[in-house]
């Protein structure tokens, strides 16, 4: 054989193995990155209905298959999104105490207690109607110990807790407030309005309703603001 034939042969071979090896267009395409914005909407369908199933059911009872299957993918696919259901559930809380941690952010930014405890009542009764789910996903986590969260619990909402009794402190020390157990009355503020996430269809039986509706959030909230403002603000 010559060496410009052995040559084309070799160059053939080569080509031919390419070809054997080469993933078709459709596999091609199933390992090619989707775009950031596809990517970004299913990874919020798959948390949103994680968050429903984790709140039903807990950790232990939801299950990577039934999530999948209500969003429309395959389990394999929701696990190219997030590699395990610790991982998923982790993402589920992440998001809950981010939003809730946001809402707390009035009382220490805020000057006048009156105003500052209008405002957080209202905005902690609007994250249980609006997402209550969350509340409960976060709610069955605590419950049991807080065993997958506790870090994140300590790393986030100890010190925002801290700052707002540093807030309430400040207040006392200037005569706009009564002097209390701050810590105390924060856990009761977040017990009271969380209430209406975690017991909300309880409530409603005994309201005779099917679900609440926004007047009984608004009842509620004055209520609840009464009770708070009555033990804090300095009787003149």
């Amino acid at each position: 054989m010559t060496e410009s034939k052995a040559r084309r042969t070799s160059t053939a071979r080569k080509a031919s193995a390419k070809s054997t090896h080469a993933p078709s267009p459709a596999a091609s395409e199933e390992l090619a990155p989707q775009p950031r914005a596809a990517r970004l909407r299913k990874e919020a369908a798959i948390c949103a209905e994680a968050e429903r199933q984790f709140a039903q059911y807990g950790f232990e009872g939801a299950s990577l298959e039934n999530i999948a299957a209500a969003v429309g993918i395959s389990r394999h696919s929701l696990l190219y999104y997030y590699p395990s259901k610790e991982q998923l559930y982790r993402k589920v809380l992440d998001e809950v105490l981010s939003e809730w941690l946001a809402r707390m952010a009035g009382i220490v930014s805020g000057t006048d207690p009156e105003a500052a405890m209008r405002e957080y009542i209202a905005a902690k009764l609007r994250y249980s109607r609006e997402r209550p789910a969350g509340s409960q996903v976060f709610a069955r986590e605590v419950m049991a110990g807080a065993p997958r969260f506790r870090d994140a619990i300590e790393a986030q909402v100890l010190p925002a807790l801290n700052a707002d009794v540093k807030t309430f402190e400040r207040w006392a020390r200037q005569g706009l407030v009564a002097k209390l157990d701050f810590r105390h009355l924060m856990f009761t503020i977040w017990a009271s309005t969380q209430a209406y996430a975690d017991l909300g269809p309880q409530f409603a039986i005994l309201l005779g309703k099917p679900v609440l509706e926004e007047e009984d959030y608004l009842a509620a909230e004055r209520l609840i603001l009464q009770l708070v403002l009555g033990g804090l603000m300095v009787k003149p």
